[in-house]
């Protein structure tokens, strides 16, 4: 059997879609067509239905990818590896979102490469379903975020928890009675100015849903999208923020900003570690990725 033609199936059942896997393949969507046809042809059996948008496996075609898709990954990881010792620096595309990759992940992967751990790096930054979709279609190597895709093309590797803190500058104190915050909870926070990223107040509403179990009655004050922008304009004395605790940590052993609650079990959002299936094979991205778990064991 003809091992182009197994290519090209493991990548189809991965992607769900033809034009998403001649995309990844640096081939034409007919191309595709034509060569999972050949190979339905030499099986006997047909491998894919075919679906208004994308395809779904047949449970023949289920079996063959479980089969032949890690005796494909392992001959990669041969063929990467040979050419990996003799080759010139492989390029490792990253992306993210622009406050966790710039403060973490960027800092950790440099390190690596002043290590001497052979590749070079180029960053990208996005929203979670830009950064998925970017690593879909072959534009990324190695995505970080916050949700986990389903489907087989991605998988998903937790990397790190972030803690996140309700934050003011200190001069709110005076405006805030903090008995009562910890009596009532938001109502104590009703209708004060909040800075955020986005107008849907995403990090507020998280914080309120998961602290004090409802919604924020507050409107944005000033909207940025950049973390690192809602910590300076907080620092300020701007209104209410929510900010990771990464983040945020060097401002509040200054004493520029403070914590307004303290709860006994802080909001946490997941980061995740997602490359396309199979990309583990390539020893640059295999040795970005690995380089970043073993990084974020220290990071708190």
């Amino acid at each position: 059997m003809d091992l182009a033609l197994l290519r090209t199936f493991v990548t189809v059942h991965r992607a769900g879609s033809f034009t998403r896997a001649a995309a990844l393949l640096g081939l034409s969507q007919p191309a595709v067509t034509s060569q999972i046809r050949t190979l339905e042809r030499q099986l006997g059996r047909p491998l894919f239905l075919r679906q208004a948008r994308g395809v779904t496996p047949t449970t023949i075609g289920d079996e063959l990818a479980h089969k032949a898709a890690p005796h494909l990954d392992a001959l990669v990881e041969i063929t990467e590896t040979g050419l990996d010792a003799d080759s010139s620096l492989r390029t490792l595309h990253l992306a993210g979102p622009p406050e966790f990759t710039a403060e973490r992940a960027l800092p950790a992967l440099t390190r690596a490469i002043d290590d001497g751990h052979g590749f070079a790096l180029r960053a990208s930054f996005g929203n979670a379903e830009e950064t998925l979709e970017g690593l879909a279609a072959g534009h990324h190597d190695l995505a970080i975020g916050t949700a986990r895709p389903r489907g087989p093309l991605l998988t998903a590797t937790p990397l790190c928890d972030e803690e996140h803190v309700l934050v003011a500058a200190p001069s709110w104190l005076t405006r805030i009675d903090c008995g009562t915050l910890c009596r009532m909870g938001a109502p104590a926070l009703e209708n004060l100015p909040v800075v955020e990223v986005h107008e849907s107040l995403p990090f507020i509403s998280r914080y309120w849903a998961s602290v004090f179990d409802s919604l924020p009655a507050a409107s944005g004050t000033v909207i940025v999208p950049d973390l690192r922008a809602v910590l300076a304009c907080a620092t300020t004395g701007a209104g209410l923020a929510v900010l990771p605790r990464y983040l945020c940590g060097p401002a509040l052993e200054r004493g520029d900003i403070v914590a307004l609650t303290e709860p006994a079990v802080p909001p946490l959002r997941t980061y995740f570690l997602v490359v396309r299936t199979g990309t583990l094979a390539m020893p640059h991205i295999a040795r970005a990725h690995e380089w970043l778990i073993r990084a974020a064991a220290d990071w708190s």
